[in-house]
C-alpha cells in the first residue's frame, strides 16, 4: 500500500507542476501580448519592412564595328498578391489562370496552381512565388493580358520581379575574351577588367519580407540604379570567328592540349581577334584559360625567341647577312651545354641560320659574341622591354622572366641555351609585341583591347596604344631582320605559307616542354609574324601546345592557321592589296560585245556600264546595236502587225517574246543568239504559222545539252 501511495503522490506533484507550467507559459503569453505589444509588434515591424538593394544593368560588349557580343537582356519571376483582386475579379478569372499557368509552365495541373493560389488567398498571404522559372519580356507581355493579371498590379495582384541575365548574341564566340563576373565579383576577362565601368551603380528599394520570398513596396523612398556604361572592343567579328575555327581544327586534328592566335594591327596595336581553346575530352576544345596573356601561357618561347637573339648579335657587331658561322654536323658542345639541329648544315650564312632556325648557328653566335660579358646580352633583351608586361588592358597579364647573372640560377650554359629561347619565360602576346615592334619600323606599341567607353553614341573615354619604346634598335638592323624573316617563309621552316597575293615574314618555333624539372619529347609549337611584309599591316602569333599526331614543328602545326587567317584577314582589307596595273597610254577600253533586243532594257545596261547609247528612234521598242569607237548607236527593228518581225541576233527570250505576240509557233535550234530564222522579215504571216530559228553561240552552232530536245516549240501566250 505505501508503494501504491507513493506512487499516486509522484503523479499528483507531476501534474501539479505541468500545471504550474502551463499557467506560466499562458501568463508570459498574455504578458507579452497585452503590456509588450506594442513594442513587440514596432519591432516585427522594423524586421519586415528593410531596404534591399536593385542592381544595375551592366552595359554592353562590342565589337569594333559596333556589333554586341555581350549585353544584360531582363527576364522575370513571376509572383502574385492573391489578396488585391476584389472578389468578382477573382471569381470570375481563377480557373481560366489556372489553365494559363498550367499550359505555360507545363509542371503542374491547373487544379494545384488553382488549389495553391486559393488557399493563399484564404490565408490572405500578400505574396507568393508562382513558379521558379524565369521568363523573358515576351512572355511577360503575354503574361499581362492574362486573366486577373490583366487588371494591373493594383487590382490584379501579379509581380513581375526583374532580373538580369549576361546574354552573348555570338555563342562561345571570344567567350574568354569577354570573359564573366560572379557574386563575389571575382572573373575573367573584359567583364572583370572593366567592370568598373560596366556595373554601373546599383539602387536601393524597400522590400516587405513575407513567406516565400520579398515583396517590393513602391512607396516612393527608392532609388533608381544607374546603368553602366558600354565599352567598344577593337575585336573583329569575322577575322575572331575564322581565328578560332582555325584553332580548333588544328587542335583537333593534331590532338593538341591547348592553343592561342592573336592578330594585331602593326601601327595601331588593336588586336583584331584573339582565340584561346584548351582541350576538354577527345576532340573538344573550349575557352577554358587566357592562354595569349595569363601565366599559363607563359612559358619558354624556343625559337621564336632567337629573332631577339639575332637583334642583339647585329646591334653589337657588324655582322653582315652573308657572314658564315660553321655549324657542323649538327651537333656541338657551346657554354658547357650540347645544341642540336635537326640537320648538318656545315658552313652557312647569318641569313641561312636564322631560315633554318640553326641552335648551333645562334647559339655559337651568341656566345662568342657576349661570353665574356653576359650581362650587356642581358642588358640588350631589357633595352628591348622583354623583362617586363606591357601593362596590357586586362587583368592578369603575366610577367616574363629573363634570367639574369645575377640570379643564383645562372649557370655557364645559361648565355647560349638563352639564346636559342630556354631558361626565360615570357607570354605569346609579350612575344607578338616585340615581332610587331619590327614591321612597326621600331616602334614598339602597346597592344589594347578596349577602344573607348560610351553611353549610348557618346564616347566618354578613348584609350590610343601607348608607345612603350620609340626605337628598339637601329633602321640598318631592322632592316637585315626584315630580310631573314622573309626568307624564313620563302626559303626556310615556313615555305607553307608563301603566297601568290601577298609577302610574309615571320618565324617558327618549336620549344620541348619541361615537366616535373625535366625537359621531355612534347612541343610546344608556333609560328609568328607579319603580312604583308613589303607593307605590314597585320602581326599574328599561333601557339598549339603539344600535338599529339606526329607534326612537331611550327612549320607544319601553327603555320597553316596563321595562313587561314592572313588569308581572310588580307582578303577583307583591300586597303592592302597591290594597287592594279595602269592601263598603256593610247590604249582604249573595249565595248562590251551588244546585239539586239529590248530598247529599253539595252539602255539600261548600257547605263549602268556608263556607256553612251544614242537611240535613233526613240519611239521604237526593238533596236539593233551599231558599235562605234566610243559609244553604241540604237538603230529601230520595224515591227508591223501581220508581219514576220526581224529577230536576227537577239536572245532566244526576246525571240519568243517577239514572235508568239504576232502569232507564231517556234521551233528554235541550238543555243546562244539567232543567226538566222526560216521565214523572211516582213513577209506576211498568218497566226500559228511555224518558224524555225537557228541559234548559234560564239559563232558556231551548238547541239543542246543531253536531256534538251534539239528542237523544240515555243509559243508565248
Amino acid at each position: 500500500m505505501n508503494i501504491k501511495r507513493s506512487i499516486v503522490t509522484r503523479v499528483r506533484v507531476a501534474f501539479l507542476a505541468i500545471c504550474l507550467f502551463a499557467f506560466a507559459i499562458i501568463y508570459k503569453v498574455g504578458y507579452i501580448q497585452l503590456k509588450d505589444g506594442d513594442r513587440w509588434r514596432e519591432i516585427a515591424n522594423e524586421k519586415r519592412f528593410h531596404y534591399q538593394p536593385v542592381y544595375a544593368t551592366r552595359g554592353n560588349i562590342y565589337s569594333n564595328d559596333d556589333r554586341i557580343m555581350a549585353t544584360s537582356l531582363p527576364f522575370y519571376r513571376v509572383a502574385f498578391d492573391p489578396t488585391i483582386s476584389p472578389d468578382d475579379v477573382f471569381a470570375k478569372g481563377i480557373d481560366s489562370l489556372a489553365i494559363q499557368l498550367s499550359r505555360f509552365y507545363g509542371d503542374r495541373s491547373p487544379e494545384y496552381y488553382r488549389q495553391k493560389i486559393k488557399n493563399a488567398r484564404s490565408a490572405k498571404r500578400k505574396y507568393v512565388r508562382l513558379n521558379s522559372r524565369l521568363i523573358n519580356y515576351q512572355d511577360k507581355k503575354m503574361m499581362s493580358r492574362w486573366p486577373i493579371f490583366r487588371a494591373g498590379k493594383n487590382r490584379g495582384g501579379v509581380i513581375f520581379e526583374k532580373l538580369d541575365r549576361r546574354f552573348l548574341p555570338f555563342g562561345s564566340l571570344a567567350k574568354r575574351t569577354i570573359g564573366f563576373i560572379n557574386e563575389d565579383r571575382k572573373g575573367a576577362g573584359l567583364e572583370f577588367s572593366f567592370n568598373r565601368h560596366l556595373a554601373g551603380k546599383d539602387g536601393e528599394a524597400l522590400f516587405e519580407r513575407m513567406a516565400g520570398g520579398n515583396k517590393p513596396i513602391n512607396d516612393g523612398t527608392e532609388v533608381k540604379p544607374m546603368p553602366g556604361f558600354d565599352i567598344q572592343t577593337t575585336i573583329d567579328i569575322n577575322l575572331q570567328d575564322v581565328a578560332e575555327s582555325a584553332l580548333r581544327r588544328a587542335l583537333t586534328e593534331n590532338d593538341a592540349h591547348h592553343g592561342c592566335v592573336i592578330l594585331m594591327e602593326v601601327s595601331t596595336g588593336e588586336i583584331k581577334a584573339i582565340a584561346n581553346l584548351g582541350k576538354h575530352g577527345e576532340g573538344v576544345y573550349l575557352e577554358d584559360y587566357n592562354y595569349a596573356v595569363g601565366n599559363q601561357g607563359r612559358t619558354e618561347p624556343g625559337s621564336t625567341f632567337k629573332l631577339a637573339s639575332m637583334m642583339a648579335l647585329l646591334e653589337e657587331t657588324d655582322l653582315q647577312l652573308t657572314d658564315t658561322v660553321d655549324t657542323g654536323v649538327g651537333s656541338e658542345r657551346i657554354g658547357g651545354a650540347v645544341k642540336t639541329d635537326t640537320h648538318g648544315y656545315g658552313k652557312i650564312t647569318l641569313q641561312q641560320v636564322f631560315e633554318k632556325s640553326s641552335n648551333v648557328g645562334v647559339a655559337k653566335l651568341i656566345q662568342q659574341t657576349f661570353e665574356n660579358n653576359p650581362q650587356k646580352y642581358v642588358d640588350y633583351l631589357h633595352k628591348f622591354g622583354l623583362h617586363q608586361p606591357l601593362g596590357f588592358q586586362m587583368n592578369g597579364e603575366a610577367i616574363p622572366y629573363i634570367k639574369s647573372p645575377k640570379d643564383r640560377s645562372w649557370s655557364r650554359p645559361s648565355l647560349s641555351t638563352m639564346s636559342i629561347g630556354y631558361e626565360l619565360k615570357i607570354s605569346p602576346l609579350q612575344t607578338l609585341a616585340f615581332y610587331n615592334a619590327v614591321a612597326n619600323n621600331g616602334v614598339k606599341v602597346q597592344p589594347i583591347i578596349v577602344k573607348s567607353i560610351k553611353r549610348a553614341d557618346q564616347v566618354l573615354e578613348k584609350f590610343e596604344a601607348k608607345v612603350l619604346n620609340p626605337k628598339i634598335c637601329s633602321d640598318e638592323t631592322l632592316k637585315q631582320l626584315k630580310l631573314m624573316m622573309e626568307g624564313v617563309v620563302e626559303n626556310g621552316t615556313a615555305k607553307n605559307l608563301r603566297s601568290k597575293d601577298y609577302k610574309v615574314a615571320g618565324k617558327t618555333g618549336t620549344a620541348r616542354k619541361v615537366i616535373n624539372g625535366q625537359y621531355t619529347r612534347k612541343y610546344s609549337t608556333s609560328f609568328v609574324g607579319y603580312f604583308p611584309a613589303d607593307r605590314p599591316k597585320y602581326s599574328c602569333i599561333v601557339i598549339i601546345d603539344n600535338p599529339q599526331r606526329g607534326a612537331q614543328y611550327g612549320g607544319d602545326v601553327a603555320a597553316p592557321v596563321f595562313r587561314e587567317l592572313a588569308d581572310k584577314a588580307y582578303a577583307q582589307d583591300l586597303a592592302i592589296h597591290a594597287p592594279m596595273a595602269r592601263r598603256p597610254a593610247g590604249v582604249q577600253p573595249k565595248l562590251p560585245v551588244l546585239h539586239a533586243g529590248s530598247q529599253e532594257e539595252l539602255t539600261v545596261l548600257c547605263n549602268k556600264l556608263g556607256i553612251s547609247a544614242h537611240p535613233l528612234s526613240p519611239e521604237e521598242d526593238w533596236v539593233r546595236v551599231d558599235t562605234q569607237k566610243h559609244s553604241v548607236a540604237l538603230k529601230p527593228v520595224p515591227v508591223k502587225m501581220g508581219q514576220v518581225p526581224d529577230v536576227k541576233d537577239m536572245t532566244l527570250k526576246d525571240a519568243l517574246y517577239l514572235l508568239g505576240n504576232h502569232g507564231l509557233k517556234v521551233r528554235a535550234i541550238g543555243l546562244g543568239r539567232v543567226e538566222s530564222q526560216s521565214l523572211p522579215p516582213g513577209q506576211p504571216v498568218a497566226k500559228g504559222t511555224i518558224i524555225t530559228i537557228t541559234l548559234n553561240r560564239n559563232g558556231a552552232t551548238r547541239t543542246p545539252a543531253s536531256g534538251t530536245p534539239a528542237n523544240a516549240i515555243a509559243r508565248v501566250h
